[in-house]
């Protein structure tokens, strides 16, 4: 996101997008599209603003995978338990406890991101009462 001042209010995904600088705009679509290929079903929400996907129908935020677009990277929030599982795939890449970094000037590791969309929706599922 880059500017000053407090987050813009977003209406859609797409609207969230096309208000991210060009190279922003290319990989949150191409991580969109992996997602939507691994979860068909997922719905597409603004949580905290910023683009996520419920991956049970009406997934509460912890059933939510998120990405949002920083001034050099996008971050990408697949869950506390999803980092530890990819932890060794994931170690060359900036990491919080629940979130990692893909900067601009990296190719996205796009196996990996499907396995950890799997991976999650496979964990909410096992739990998911419906």
């Amino acid at each position: 996101m880059a500017k000053k001042g407090p987050m813009p209010t977003f209406k859609t995904i797409d609207d969230y997008i096309n208000h991210q600088p060009p190279e922003a705009q290319i990989m949150l679509q191409e991580i969109r599209a992996l997602v939507k290929e691994v979860a068909p079903d997922a719905v597409e929400v603004l949580n905290y603003k910023v683009p996520s996907f419920t991956l049970v129908p009406n997934g509460k935020r912890d059933q939510q995978i998120m990405m949002a677009a920083y001034a050099k990277f996008i971050g990408f929030y697949p869950f506390p338990t999803t980092m530890e599982a990819f932890a060794e795939e994931l170690k060359e890449y900036k990491q919080g406890k629940g979130s990692v970094q893909f900067p601009f000037n990296k190719p996205l590791p796009t196996d990996l991101i499907k396995q950890m969309v799997s991976y999650r929706k496979n964990e909410i599922l096992k739990n998911w009462k419906g």
